[in-house]
């Protein structure tokens, strides 16, 4: 649309039909502004949501009617970035359609404030770090409020007890979630605020620890001493979810071990190559693939440890790589994963020498039994690992038993996700929830859940197959950490002071939360407490995910609230990322299954990931992150919602200014558009019989279409779709059909009444429909046109239908609007040839149109010629060699002269 003239008086009002009527919300004339901007909309429009209830959750609905979001809890640990923005986006871009289709939208707000993120921001912020032996102070204060985003030295942090620490990080996340709520309002998050949950509060804490007790008492949970993955920086337990694959630098070391021969000398050299010569002291065998013709001759014999001598038997195991390294391993507890399986498999000793402090034990053990062993020994203990490694290369190298130098190599460690060393694998006593990793009827149970489950896009359900599929170990849930949910036992101690872990003690459910080093068990009194013949608790906390697997549950008042829970779960949807599909949404399915013997949602929407200019993913841990809300300032939430809405589902975007400037256009667009329009018909009701002209009802046909796109679209979960079709048609509406009809929309004496009629209820019905359309990704631009005509919420209006626009096209189709607009782009392209304003008049103007289009544009000849300014316009058929491409070509063309 171009050179709007000034906005006219409005002509007087007309009925609206009932099929209309029952379509949108009719009050009043138009209250449009002498000036409109996008500016200041979202303050305007979020206090008004808050002060109408326009997003309140009605919970007297029934089921059937609630559509409810298991929304994702953003981690309280600093701030929120852009990929925020970007996915929660989605999940709102859906929550506004589906409450305009009717249903009521159970959309609450999560704060993930529990766990390790949140300790070391505390840490950080406060300059503190958590000593559980120190009493409680009362009148404890932090040294810092606040380190401008600097770490605080270990050395320099304040230790404070278990209790103070917890309440600085209580303290701080309150904070951090005000901001965030702050945030989520400036980009229109459509959440009923009464409906937040955090994950550390007392209710998480009492649905987390009573799964917990029922997963127990079902047999679902148990404690084993078992190795595990170790961070021996955080000093906690790490699951196999939490693993991140990183290159680490390293050296091959070729070293001999020896064959023990009958008499127990030692004979010919066996080669083997390892990455970590520091762990020989912890050797338990050497381990060949059976098939491997260079070993097959060694299998059942046994084999002597260079420098600690330690005997050791040679065995086949299909998971050994013959063509990696010398193609034998030895296998000690634990070097890997690789380790673990084979000493289980193999059912082989426990030779463990690395503790959780990363270094190497301090007494020498007693499975070296010769005095050069012991001796050498004795250089490595208490070194870390690393000081070890260099210790056992130079004893090797003294002894002959290196051969070569070691070569420098690349290798795949595993790290704690979090972490900045390799992970050791170590011996402990932990909790597991059974996941299928270790049963294979559970394991098929939870695939056939996930074939269940409606995933969009389809193809990031492999993802879930492969890792349920790739499982080799039950969940670990429990962690050495001091801010999470405490697991809710107590254990006896026994008369010679020793703890029975065999027999813990359990609460009722109706006490829960508790605390077991604040809180006594029953039966017992807090003198008893690590005393023999008294109790000790459980001093672990559980993982992260085990109270996030519950988000619905929490959410969604499973004990506290019955009746909630029964409208809102299962619940519909799970929006989240793809990178922590095997965390949050597997381990939900996991807990969901366990309890209640069904899914947690039906769908679970995919959001990708946001990628720099360089193409690599968004992350704070890369330190890449743009925060959003000075862009949603910059450019208008309007404007970064679209960008956000332009990406489908499963799909990474990358982070464009160059698009939010394109969204930023199509909501000023709106606003100016739709002034014009009020301003021609003053926002009088629209009445559908009035549309009488072929091109007023080829655009409503037009529109009927792209309703049915959108919504289809929609029900995919497919907003990008809708988006495309809704923009598309609306730059169609306001370039072409508002340029053709706003000469005989004014009136006049040139223009019969009907003619007028009919423009007037077009622009109407097309503009009450657009903006419905259009709401769910420009909610405030939309909510702003809205409130100059309309009563009520445009979020509140019932989104379109087809039917009432088809009704009015009168069986009219949709070719004849884009049949006159590429007539009317004929007539500008040759005044921009002529380098004229597209003001300037066309004194004559011949066309041929191809000839399937010609009785299109023949109906609107009237409306074409006015656009385009033509005196005298002549129409004929083009054939196929004068208009290959099917376009309209301007035979001739005389301008009107320019002053």
């Amino acid at each position: 649309m171009s050179d709007l003239p000034p906005t006219p008086t409005p002509p007087p009002a007309t009925p609206t039909s009932p099929a209309v009527a029952a379509d949108s919300a009719v009050a009043g004339g138009a209250r449009v502004p002498e000036k409109v901007s996008l500016d200041g909309l979202e303050d305007k429009w979020d206090a008004v949501w808050r002060e109408q209830g326009t997003y309140a959750f009605d919970r007297t609905r029934p089921r059937e009617e609630i559509f409810s979001i298991d929304t994702p809890p953003p981690t309280v640990s600093g701030s929120l970035h852009v990929g925020h923005v970007f996915s929660y986006t989605h999940t709102d871009v859906l929550a506004r359609y589906q409450r305009m289709r009717g249903r009521e939208v159970f959309y609450p707000m999560g704060w993930d404030d529990n766990g390790l993120p949140t300790e070391r921001r505390v840490q950080n912020y406060y300059g503190v770090r958590c000593d559980p032996s120190l009493p409680y102070d009362p009148d404890f204060t932090p040294p810092h409020e606040g380190t401008d985003g600097k770490n605080v030295k270990a050395a320099d942090q304040v230790p404070v007890s278990r209790r103070n620490f917890v309440e600085l990080c209580e303290r701080l996340t309150v904070e951090d979630e005000r901001q965030f709520e702050a945030l989520w309002r400036h980009l229109g998050l459509s959440v009923d605020w009464s409906h937040t949950y955090q994950t550390i509060d007392e209710n998480a804490r009492a649905v987390a620890q009573t799964a917990f007790l029922r997963n127990l008492a079902r047999g679902e949970a148990y404690q084993a001493e078992a190795p595990g993955l170790w961070d021996v920086t955080f000093q906690t337990a790490v699951a196999q979810a939490e693993l991140e694959a990183r290159e680490y630098p390293g050296h091959f070391h070729r070293v001999a071990f020896h064959r023990v021969e009958a008499d127990g000398s030692t004979g010919a050299p066996i080669f083997i190559e390892t990455t970590r010569p520091e762990l020989i002291p912890a050797v338990v065998a050497l381990v060949a693939h059976p098939d491997d013709e260079r070993y097959q001759h060694l299998f059942g014999t046994t084999a002597r440890s260079p420098v600690f001598d330690i005997d050791i038997p040679v065995l086949p195991h299909p998971a050994a790589e013959p063509d990696k390294g010398a193609g034998i391993a030895m296998c000690c507890t634990f070097g890997d994963l690789t380790d673990v399986q084979w000493w289980r498999e193999l059912q082989l000793p426990t030779r463990s020498v690395v503790t959780k402090d990363g270094r190497l034990a301090r007494e020498t053990p007693d499975w070296i039994t010769t005095e050069r062993g012991r001796a050498a020994y004795a250089e490595l203990a208490g070194r870390t690992t690393t000081g070890a490694r260099a210790v056992v290369v130079e004893q090797l190298r003294a002894s002959g038993e290196l051969e070569g130098e070691p070569t420098p190599t690349l290798r795949m460690t595993n790290f704690y996700e979090k972490g900045e060393k390799p992970l050791e694998i170590v011996t402990s006593r932990q909790w597991y929830i059974r996941n299928g990793g270790r049963d294979a009827d559970l394991r098929e149970a939870l695939l056939a859940r996930g074939r269940e489950l409606a995933f969009h896009p389809d193809f990031m359900r492999v993802r879930y197959e492969n890792w349920v599929g790739g499982l080799n170990g039950d969940w670990l849930i429990s962690r050495q950490r001091f801010f999470g949910v405490a697991i809710p036992l107590w254990y006896p101690v026994r008369e010679d002071g020793t703890v029975d872990h065999d027999h813990p003690i359990v609460p009722d459910e109706s006490a829960l939360p508790v605390d077991p080093s604040s809180d006594v068990p029953p039966g017992y009194t807090e003198a008893q407490r690590g005393v023999p013949g008294g109790f000790v608790g459980d001093p672990d906390v559980m993982d992260t995910w085990a109270t996030s697997s519950l988000t619905p549950q929490v959410a969604g008042g499973w004990l506290r609230d019955p009746d909630l829970f029964a409208r809102v779960f299962p619940m519909d949807v799970r929006p989240q990322g793809q990178d922590i599909i095997r965390t949050w949404l597997f381990s939900t399915v996991v807990r969901s299954h366990l309890e209640h013997g069904s899914l947690p949602w039906k769908h679970a929407a995919i959001s990708g990931w946001i990628l720099d200019p360089d193409r690599k993913k968004m992350s704070k841990s890369k330190g890449n992150v743009v925060t959003p809300m000075g862009l949603l300032q910059e450019h208008g939430s309007d404007a970064v919602r679209y960008w956000a809405a332009s990406a489908r589902l499963g799909t990474d975007a990358a982070f464009e200014i160059g698009q939010m400037k394109i969204g930023r256009r199509l909501a000023i667009k709106v606003l100016n558009a739709s002034k014009f329009v009020l301003g021609i018909t003053g926002g009088a009701p629209a009445d559908p019989a009035a549309v009488t002209r072929p091109v007023d009802r080829a655009m409503l046909a037009a529109l009927a279409d792209v309703v049915d796109a959108a919504t289809q679209a929609f029900e995919a979960y497919d907003h990008t779709r809708a988006l495309e079709v809704t923009e598309t048609f609306f730059w169609t509406f306001c370039d072409d059909y508002l340029e053709l009809v706003k000469d005989r929309a004014y009136g006049g004496e040139h223009w019969d009444a009907a003619g007028t009629a009919s423009a007037r209820a077009a622009l109407g019905l097309a503009l009450d429909v657009v903006l419905r359309l259009l709401a769910p990704v420009l909610p405030f631009a939309t909510e702003e046109v809205w409130s100059w005509w309309r009563e009520g919420s445009v979020h509140r209006a019932p989104w379109p239908t087809a039917a009432p626009l088809r009704e009015a096209s009168d069986g009219v189709g949709p070719a004849g609007l884009a049949a006159a607009g590429r007539a009317l782009a004929a007539l500008r392209k040759v005044k921009s040839e002529a380098k004229v304003s597209m003001r300037t008049g066309i004194v004559r103007a011949e066309l041929g149109v191809p000839a399937a289009d010609l009785p299109l544009v023949e109906a609107a000849a009237d409306d074409v010629r006015a656009a385009g300014r033509v005196g005298d316009l002549a129409l004929g058929a083009a054939d196929e060699a004068e208009s290959p491409d099917g376009v309209v070509v301007v035979r001739a063309a005389e301008l009107a002269p320019t002053a």
